[in-house]
């Protein structure tokens, strides 16, 4: 593999974007990082049509299936046991074509996990395919062993057992996913992704019915061929040409009087900002678990890539019918991605209005401002093409010359990047410095935190409420201030959340102490 050079005056823009919070590697090291895992950068050309396959090539308007549930093997209360295998399987998704999927259990999404508060889980992860892989629990801060990071990754072929008990205040919408340094986006986008519920017991909206909407995307060819990524993909992050709810693409919802929907967005990079073509609807929950109060009124929101949320949504008096929507947003790509995102259609809302209402409580649960902070950190990404680096020898190999990296450094599974406090408050600003004008969603394992404020072009705007997250947007040029606690020490991952970025480097390491 050829070693990369990085063009020392961009270098020095990035080290003063990232307000000189750490020394960047030198080209040597980066490149021996890089050395360590190169069994994994060479890419075979891709055999078959790169054709796209037609937008009707997938059946739409069936009924929205509910996900299937991960059944519980235990018998003892408090104790939730199963059994999780990773492998590829043959499908049909376009008529009389065999789709090779990677699948959880034979399916994808992978089957819905639901579980309470102070429940032991024990998952024995069975991995058959043909390399490493992990289980990411992510939202859930449990411990550091525990969270299928790419240190602690199950080899091809091989088996462990993930176990863990939830703790309090852990009750929201999560999910699970691969971790493994540069192939989590791969893995992710040929079908390994599931929904994890973690329920309270005194669950103050237990009373109102639930929908689950389980979003990700499929980038298939014409003779049924999940493609791989190019190199556009691997520049802005994959969006595939078909956007599915729990597997289906343009399902037919029916809302049956009021129901509370869990939104998951488990795409590789697409943003969603989501709206019911007009219908207002109350958000109580995003990653983290329900707000302190609901927020009435809403119209449309934001859901960067990884990020959830719950809403509660009522039918109309004068309406049928509606439409879940992707409105458009410009998420700072380029090529055939440049520009605001279309408008687009992503299932049918039949509207059934009956005569008992579901009431939204005032207060959902107590919430309170994390104190002041005995530290402080920083995250900055940044971006750029380096025109100094060869450029690939076929269209869908990893690409050596673009360069995603947080603090001014490609990511090293050996290094520790930030070094925290274990149970203590901690501030941390988030910086955008990317040079091509790109968002990137920030992610950090192990715990969630309160944004307090946003800064764009020189105005400091408060976060207009109270929440927990694990997912936060930064426009380029955008910084953010978030306050966290991290109860359990370790080593924990921060980066971006467009699985691409991810895998090409933005991502850095927390040891918790």
């Amino acid at each position: 593999m050829t070693s990369r050079t990085v063009h020392p005056s961009r270098r020095t823009v990035l080290l003063g974007l990232s307000a000189g919070v750490a020394t960047s590697l030198l080209p040597g090291q980066v490149a021996a990082s890089l050395v360590q895992h190169s069994h994994l950068l060479s890419a075979t050309a891709f055999q078959g049509s790169t054709r796209l396959a037609p937008l009707d090539a997938l059946r739409p308007h069936r009924p929205l299936l509910p996900l299937p549930r991960l059944p519980n093997r235990s018998r003892r209360a408090g104790q939730f046991r199963a059994r999780m295998v990773a492998a590829v399987s043959q499908q049909y998704l376009m008529q009389g074509l065999k789709t090779p999927l990677w699948c959880y259990n034979g399916i994808t999404p992978g089957p819905l996990i639901e579980a309470f508060e102070g429940d032991r889980i024990e998952i024995d992860f069975f991995n058959q395919l043909e390399q490493p892989s992990t289980i990411h629990w992510h939202g859930l801060a449990i411990p550091a062993d525990q969270d299928g990071a790419p240190q602690d990754f199950v080899p091809a072929k091989g088996q462990r057992r993930y176990h863990f008990t939830l703790p309090p205040g852990s009750a929201g919408t999560h999910w699970y996913h691969p971790h493994p340094h540069m192939q989590t986006a791969e893995q992710v986008y040929r079908g390994l992704a599931g929904a994890f519920i973690v329920r309270d017991r005194a669950d103050p909206l237990a009373h109102i019915p639930e929908q689950h909407l389980f979003i990700s995307d499929l980038k298939l060819g014409d003779e049924g061929a999940i493609l791989p990524n190019d190199r556009e993909d691997w520049m802005n992050g994959r969006e595939g040409q078909f956007v599915l709810i729990n597997g289906a693409h343009l399902p037919r919802i029916t809302l049956s009087g009021t129901q509370r929907w869990r939104i998951w967005n488990a795409c590789n990079a697409r943003y969603l900002r989501l709206s019911l073509d007009g219908l207002p609807f109350t958000l109580v929950g995003t990653d983290g678990g329900l707000l302190g109060a609901p927020v009435h009124g809403l119209t449309e929101i934001l859901l960067t890539p990884a990020q959830r949320v719950e809403i509660v949504v009522t039918p109309a008096h004068d309406r049928q019918r509606t439409w879940l929507v992707a409105e458009p947003y410009d998420r700072g790509a380029m090529g055939r991605l440049a520009g605001p995102s279309p408008r687009r259609v992503l299932a049918d809302i039949d509207l059934l209005r009956i005569e008992a209402e579901h009431a939204i409580p005032d207060t959902l649960r107590p919430m309170a401002p994390l104190g002041e902070p005995t530290a402080q950190h920083v995250a900055a990404f940044s971006d750029f093409v380096d025109l100094q680096a060869p450029p690939p020898e076929n269209p869908y190999e990893r690409p050596s010359d673009m360069v995603f990296m947080v603090n001014g450094q490609h990511y090293d599974m050996e290094r520790i990047d930030v070094q925290g406090q274990r149970g203590a408050v901690e501030q941390w600003t988030l910086v955008n410095a990317s040079s091509m004008g790109m968002d990137h969603p920030f992610h950090i394992h192990g715990g969630h935190f309160q944004v307090l404020e946003r800064t764009f072009n020189g105005v400091s705007t408060p976060e207009p409420f109270l929440a927990w997250r694990d997912m936060v947007n930064l426009r380029a040029g955008e910084s953010a201030t978030i306050r966290m606690r991290i109860d359990e020490p370790g080593l924990r991952m921060f980066h971006c959340h467009i699985l691409e970025h991810e895998d090409l480097g933005m991502m850095g390491n927390l040891q918790v102490v």
